[in-house]
């Protein structure tokens, strides 16, 4: 059974940076999208990027687009690490941040994959991280 395991939350001023980890391991981990979610006091859960393993880019939602990136480790002993870099962090990037994983099959699916928006699509969930942006 796949397990995520989530790192890298904290405190930043506003403008700052963090680094995220979500740690996927497990038999066929290679074939799982990861997609990082964030929610906000109050506020839904919210996509904010979508990663496989045999992608080169990842899709981000338009509230991220331009400040966060992401890249895939592959770290070997079926696990593979999905990194998500927050650059230019404001206020509303506040939340805690998780990582969710969905299983897309083949390499060549993994490679079209789009992720699914709602939250029941996703079979493992990871554990949260908190995000604070604040001065």
């Amino acid at each position: 059974q796949l397990q995520l395991v989530e790192s890298g939350g904290g405190l930043v001023q506003p403008g700052g940076s963090l680094n995220l980890s979500c740690t996927a391991s497990g038999p066929t981990f290679q074939y799982y999208a990861i997609r990082w979610f964030r929610q906000a006091p109050g506020k839904e859960r919210e996509g904010v990027s979508c990663t496989t393993n045999f992608r080169r880019t990842s899709n981000f939602a338009a509230s991220v687009k331009g400040r966060f990136t992401a890249s895939i480790e592959n770290n070997g002993n079926r696990k593979n690490t999905v990194h998500l870099q927050m650059n230019s962090l404001t206020p509303d990037d506040t939340g805690v941040y998780y990582c969710a994983a969905v299983f897309c099959y083949s390499e060549n699916l993994c490679r079209e994959f789009v992720c699914p928006e709602g939250r029941n699509d996703y079979e493992t969930w990871g554990q949260g991280t908190q995000v604070t942006v604040s001065s």
